[in-house]
């Protein structure tokens, strides 16, 4: 654990200082979460101001509880690199919480989990080799549910038609998980995320653990050239930390997925102008992909990514004690004017070094070269079949699912 005068062990760099401004906002009484988010594609008013006043914020969470709310770019990305937070409280009960899903916890696992050895079994399984190897069956899977929207009268909900279905596929496809058995976990994952209802949440994680408890003993039988075989074979892993990896990799490969399609897609159908870059420069894609992921926008109802404070330390200057509620916002983070100039403004050219999308140091997403990998095939034939793509709404119009825990679009008309 790190001692209370070191922030981070990772190399410094320009952006990645904290900028000392104003005081954090710390006066009583903390601000209610969730903000209200007029417009789904900005940033929620009530962040931006807060975010204006500092780096550090007492909040409520929706659950009643109490958190310290990081906004600065700077700071996110050091915490989010910072062995004093943890992501499990020693005492689970009584620990604070910001949604009422049983998915985070019990997917993270608990507090004396060993993170960094999960991380290194997955780690080989997300190789650019093996991601190369993938990329083809994304590809012929895009163009035939992209055959399916063709054949469609327009307008038609992209979410329904390609968000939902391309992600789930492929990860069926990777992990080696039977398609027929698709649309069942994929019930399970939605409802194992939802935050609004604790009962249905536990209900879903339990059947999600179950399948997957299942199939798991099925590759110890049989295994197959798949992901969950070959963490199978891996000398020294036990069926429990297989089973945890394995639900992790279905929740997190899937949902996550369909939430950044939608926000991708809507965010540059929103700005005519980002859309007609990359009809006249498609090697704008890659970047455009970044930028979206920038300015993604999660459930507003969770405040940001939940740690908890491991020993007493400072923020900005503010004392967090150990046990504290600790969350970090990288939306607010990715939206902070030190960080990326005009952060509001989608810039399908914008240099998005420091972006916080896929997280930062030892916690970056292990699997965002696979989600990096699905956006820029989707984007791409997207932007060759479907040149004259627009929303079939407003943007004003679009509405997040704030039930669960990742949020997303509810749906995403489009028309052409």
């Amino acid at each position: 654990m790190g001692d209370s005068t070191s922030a981070s062990t990772s190399t410094s760099t320009a952006w990645s200082e904290p900028r000392f401004r104003r005081r954090p906002s710390v006066s009583s009484p903390p601000a209610q979460l969730p903000f209200e988010q007029p417009n789904v594609l900005r940033l929620a008013p009530g962040l931006r101001t807060l975010r204006s006043r500092g780096a550090v914020h007492r909040v409520r969470t929706v659950e009643g509880d109490e958190a310290w709310l990081v906004t600065g770019h700077a700071w996110v990305r050091r915490l989010l690199d910072d062995d004093r937070l943890g992501r499990s409280n020693p005492d689970p009960e009584a620990a604070a919480k910001d949604s009422g899903s049983a998915l985070l916890a019990s997917l993270l696992g608990g507090f004396a989990t060993d993170h960094a050895r999960l991380r290194a079994l997955l780690e080989p399984h997300f190789s650019p080799e093996r991601m190369l190897a993938l990329r083809p069956y994304v590809e012929k899977l895009t163009r035939q549910l992209l055959d399916g929207l063709a054949a469609r009268k327009p307008p038609v909900d992209l979410r329904q038609e390609l968000a939902l279905s391309l992600p789930i596929q492929v990860m069926c496809e990777w992990l080696g998980v039977p398609q027929e058995d698709k649309d069942r976990f994929g019930g399970w994952t939605q409802d194992a995320a939802n935050v609004g209802d604790p009962a249905r949440s536990k209900q879903g994680l339990g059947q999600l653990f179950g399948y997957c408890r299942q199939l798991v003993a099925d590759k110890r039988r049989n295994p197959g050239d798949d992901a969950i075989s070959r963490i199978c074979a891996t000398e020294g892993i036990d069926d429990n930390e297989v089973l945890g990896l394995t639900a992790l990799l279905l929740f997190g490969g899937y949902e996550t997925t369909v939430a950044r399609i939608g926000t991708c897609v809507s965010l540059l159908l929103a700005d005519p102008e980002q859309w007609q870059a990359l009809l006249r420069d498609p090697d704008l894609v890659p970047g455009a992909v970044e930028e979206t992921l920038r300015m993604s926008m999660p459930n507003p109802h969770t405040g940001g990514m939940p740690r908890y404070a491991l020993t007493d330390f400072e923020i900005d200057g503010v004392t967090v004690r150990t046990g504290d509620f600790v969350l970090l916002n990288i939306i607010a983070a990715n939206h902070d004017e030190t960080a990326f100039a005009d952060p509001d403004r989608v810039d399908v050219t914008r240099d998005t070094t420091g972006s916080l999308a896929f997280g930062h140091g030892a916690h970056h997403c292990v699997g965002a070269m696979l989600a990096r990998m699905q956006l820029q095939v989707v984007l791409s034939q997207l932007v060759a079949r479907f040149p004259t793509l627009r929303l079939a709404v407003g943007a004003e119009e679009l509405r997040l699912r704030d039930s669960t825990l990742i949020g997303g679009l509810v749906h995403l008309p489009v028309t052409w």
